[in-house]
């Protein structure tokens, strides 16, 4: 039930490729993830895949949103249902509940309606940004099976790279393809 530590900070930036420059270059840190509107930064890519999620979004610099989401990282898949559990009986508003293929997340709002993520990893490696709603009201085995089907695309970009198109779709078309039309999405790719 408990949070094991922060597992990233994701904020709205106005420049995507101005603050590109300043978490690669300036903080020296290594892009993970990336798309047309988003880069995801690591000091230790081994060991997590993101620290710093930048997200297109922000309008002027005064009173627009900044924060994008707190995401903590929980023990396991039963943390995470018990974290849907409870947010549902004090009313706080689920937004998605989604496999990254690396991690499974549940995103809610907090009472003040700022975006917090529970997550718990997968083990299993993803350089896509990618999220796929999953239900994890059932059996392990079947979510893993979703989040394993996800993977077998998503874990086709390389770190750091932009997916080439055909990726990119295949990728959006898990995003859209009911549950079980993911499996025919995935063949199609």
């Amino acid at each position: 039930m408990a949070v094991l530590g922060l597992g990233h900070f994701g904020y709205y930036v106005r420049d995507l490729e101005v603050m590109k420059d300043f978490w690669g270059n300036f903080m020296g840190m290594t892009l993970t993830k990336c798309s047309d509107g988003a880069a995801f930064y690591s000091a230790d890519p081994h060991g997590v895949d993101h620290e710093i999620a930048i997200m297109q979004g922000r309008g002027d610099l005064d009173g627009a949103p900044l924060i994008q989401q707190l995401s903590l990282r929980v023990d396991s898949l039963d943390t995470v249902r018990d974290f849907k559990r409870r947010a549902i009986e004090k009313g706080y508003k689920i937004d998605r509940l989604v496999t990254h293929a690396s991690a499974i997340g549940l995103y809610f709002r907090d009472p003040e309606g700022n975006c917090v993520e529970t997550f718990w990893l997968t083990g299993l490696p993803s350089w896509a940004i990618v999220s796929v709603p999953i239900d994890i009201d059932r059996p392990d085995a079947e979510v893993m099976a979703d989040v394993q089907r996800v993977w077998e695309i998503s874990k086709q970009v390389e770190m750091g790279v932009m997916p080439p198109d055909a990726l990119k779709v295949a990728i959006r078309g898990l995003r859209e393809a009911p549950c079980e039309n993911r499996e025919k999405a995935a063949e199609a790719a």
